[in-house]
């Protein structure tokens, strides 16, 4: 919900309960949550002491909502409450359909009265099976905070570029979906683009791929595509995009842009299209220095590290920008997140058993949680059969079986640290192609099985 309509309704409320409206620096304070930032960095911003906002000002104002509400408020679930009360005062009526599941009719029932706890939220949220992106507002999205905070302070450099990096199902997109709305939140245009819907016959065209870039570009901006008017087939295709951006849509917008580019491999299998068109993003990013049209865009390129097996490390994606490579859970993490899906692991005990086979990599982690909160399965039968063609992670492990038995070299070296009694050296190649898989890590310089799932599916008997 828009912050300048839910003030305005809780400005209401608060004039009606007889509580001062919220006043300026309030105000600043409220806009700053909305905008993911630290009470250190809303003051500094404003003029004012960190402190008159940490003691003062957020205290009081969190007591006059928490009075409105009918529970504690907190800079931590200061939004999600307010969009929850702010929503129930807008249609305190309206009719849940018999075809809504129970537990959205329930929680909407409750806000027609008493906003929902935040555990009551997550309580009454059953959780989809975990397949791809986690959506926004979705209570089985684990924050990433430090790495979060850090983009969101990249995109607001002008011209920034930041390459967004993991093997596959790491939550790369998921991610995305968070950093967009930040972006949104502080007014930016924003366009995201997914480079797997594009037709392979688009792709392996350097020229037909960066019309079809610059329409989607258009088409999300809400402008006419006009490419005809920017096209010269003199001039070339990249010098053409770059004229149709600069002169075209940079020209029209007075915001910062932010251009994202997910599942950007899939241009990786034609060679010749990927170098020309990472070679264009890099000019794009140097053009900021230069010329200030440009620093209005700010660049997020999202690709699969898999990619590195079937190309050679000189074909890699080019090395400019903020780079963010995503790593799996930490226990503490794990623990978290079994309690969102309503499992009761207080002594660790069951979070040290799946971390001890899969390592905290978050698919196989959400997998293994979406099971067990299901009763479907205990959590000894699902370490018994994690390697098995009946077991959870039976597709996952059937498509590193695929990429192996197509590379003999590859699995051999892989075979080599699974059977090894301590970290160990390998061809520096065999061993970048391993770790972009996720299937071997790092101890120090030396590697080591990704995971117990991984040692157990691989070793050759």
């Amino acid at each position: 919900m828009n912050l300048d309509c839910l003030l305005e309704i809780v400005d209401s409320q608060l004039i009606k309960s007889r509580n001062r409206p919220i006043h300026s620096t309030e105000i600043l304070i409220l806009r700053g949550i909305w905008q993911y930032r630290t009470y250190n960095q809303i003051a500094i911003e404003a003029g004012y002491s960190p402190g008159y906002f940490t003691n003062v000002v957020a205290p009081e104002l969190f007591g006059r909502l928490s009075k409105i509400i009918g529970q504690r408020v907190t800079k931590k679930n200061c939004r999600v409450l307010l969009e929850y009360y702010a929503t129930a005062r807008l249609a305190p009526e309206t009719i849940v359909p018999e075809t809504i599941a129970p537990e959205i009719k329930h929680l909407r029932q409750d806000m027609a009265g008493t906003p929902p706890n935040i555990d009551q939220i997550n309580q009454n949220t059953s959780p989809c099976y975990p397949s791809g992106s986690v959506p926004l507002n979705s209570p089985f999205y684990l924050e990433r905070s430090s790495v979060e905070e850090q983009i969101n302070q990249e995109i607001r450099k002008p011209g920034a570029l930041i390459r967004i990096k993991a093997p596959r199902e790491m939550g790369k997109t998921s991610l995305l979906l968070r950093v967009l709305d930040y972006a949104k939140c502080q007014g930016y245009h924003t366009v995201s683009l997914n480079l797997e819907q594009v037709e392979w016959s688009i792709l392996k065209n350097l020229n037909q791929f960066l019309r079809w870039l610059c329409a989607n570009i258009a088409r999300q901006l809400r402008r006419k595509p006009m490419l005809d008017e920017y096209w010269d087939e003199d001039l070339g295709s990249g010098i053409s995009c770059t004229l149709y951006l600069q002169d075209y849509l940079l020209e029209s917008i007075d915001t910062p842009f932010i251009l994202a580019l997910d599942e950007v491999h899939q241009i990786f299998e034609y060679p010749q299209v990927a170098k020309d068109f990472l070679t264009l993003l890099r000019s794009w990013h140097e053009e900021a220095k230069r010329l200030p049209i440009w620093q209005k865009l700010r660049l997020l390129v999202i690709h699969s590290t898999e990619i590195y097996v079937p190309l050679g490390l000189d074909q890699s994606p080019f090395n400019v920008g903020l780079p963010i490579q995503l790593d799996c859970f930490s226990q503490s993490e794990v623990k978290q997140l079994a309690q969102r899906y309503g499992l009761d692991w207080v002594n660790g005990e069951e979070a040290s058993k799946l971390m001890a086979m899969v390592g905290g990599h978050p698919a196989l982690v959400h997998l293994a949680l979406y099971h067990l909160s299901h009763r479907e399965i205990t959590m000894s039968q699902l370490l018994e059969t994690a390697t098995t063609a009946t077991g959870i992670y039976h597709n996952h492990l059937q498509r590193h079986w695929a990429t192996l038995a197509k590379q003999s070299e590859l699995a051999q070296a892989l075979d080599t640290v699974l059977n090894a009694t301590e970290p160990i050296s390998l061809n520096p190649i065999l061993t970048h192609k391993l770790s972009s898989m996720g299937l071997i890590k790092f101890s120090g310089n030396f590697a080591i099985a990704g995971c117990e799932l991984y040692r157990q599916c691989f070793t050759k008997k």
